[in-house]
């Protein structure tokens, strides 16, 4: 059993215990995982949010390590910082968390082949060489993770095919979820389709649709709010059409199409803390993937050890 002020300690001190440094040897710069621990703003959000109170997550904790206790088949960390970051998604229902890791499991099986040595050191070359993933440094007024993806002109899919997209896709949600902040107020996506042409629509494929919706909509333990598909051209249907069968209502809500009118995207995202290639004050966008690819690659034996626990 946890007492409240262990627990307590394990809240604030999360960014020390998994690998937790910041990441980037250049103390100016933005490129870096927010290790730190909750401020009292995102506390209130997370009691308010997600139940999170010291006394609920000693409860919800001892809980889901019984569950797992049950279940042999399921090989998890059973660390308070690892159960913590299962239960935040899935608002500390033990139950729901366990379903939660039994999904990442069974994705993981699924998608053996795709995912198979997925790590930062074997997938160097795909955000060294690409500029269709990228994260802003700066997150929205609600303290969300902004994720950008360049699928239009940025992509060239016989370089950098869907497999290897989703793959850096994949790698970038370990990052996320090494951030407090991010469990906590989630992320955001801008899909940016400018200048997409019909090779790069018809690279998109039934089977990527399904395995991307899936993981995002099922698989994921991370709080995604909101998508936001901007600069879309008439194309985009066909990518559209892929992907509608596979969203579900609750993702559907969170679909918005912005096109060219950046003014409709700001009434969801302040432009004070957009790039200027949104309409933002922020300037422009001067990084890339490649830029963040030093922070993942600090993460590489931490990635590999939750994956070992995912099969």
């Amino acid at each position: 059993m946890f007492s409240e002020s262990g627990i307590q300690e394990t809240l604030d001190s999360t960014s020390t215990k998994l690998n937790a440094i910041k990441l980037n040897e250049n103390p100016t710069s933005k490129i870096v995982l927010d290790r730190n621990p909750l401020d009292e703003e995102s506390k209130k959000v997370a009691e308010n949010e997600l139940r999170e109170t010291p006394e609920r997550v000693i409860e919800s904790v001892n809980e889901l390590r019984k569950i797992l206790k049950v279940d042999k088949s399921l090989q998890y960390d059973d660390s308070e910082e690892f159960l913590i970051m299962m239960l935040r998604p899935v608002k500390f229902y033990p139950e729901s968390a366990y379903g939660l890791m039994k999904r990442i499991a069974d994705f993981r099986k699924a998608n053996a082949e795709i995912l198979k040595n997925v790590s930062p050191e074997t997938d160097k070359d795909s955000f060294l060489n690409s500029k269709v993933v990228n994260v802003l440094v700066d997150r929205d007024q609600k303290r969300r993770r902004i994720l950008v993806m360049n699928l239009g002109s940025n992509w060239n899919p016989k370089e950098l095919n869907i497999d290897k997209l989703f793959r850096i896709l994949y790698l970038i949600h370990f990052g996320a979820l090494m951030e407090p902040l991010t469990q906590v107020h989630g992320s955001i996506i801008i899909m940016d389709f400018t200048d997409l042409s019909r090779t790069q629509a018809f690279a998109f494929t039934p089977a990527f649709s399904k395995r991307l919706l899936t993981f995002i909509q099922e698989v994921v333990p991370l709080r995604i709010k909101a998508v936001h598909i901007v600069f879309q051209p008439f194309v985009f249907k066909i990518v559209w059409n892929l992907f509608k069968p596979f969203i579900g209502a609750k993702l559907k809500s969170r679909i918005f199409f912005h096109g060219a009118k950046l003014a409709s995207l700001h009434e969801h995202i302040d432009p004070n803390y957009l790039p200027e290639e949104y309409g933002g004050t922020r300037g422009k966008i001067d990084y890339s993937g490649a830029d963040w690819y030093p922070v993942l690659a600090e993460l590489e034996n931490t990635i590999k050890d939750i994956q070992k626990v995912h099969n």
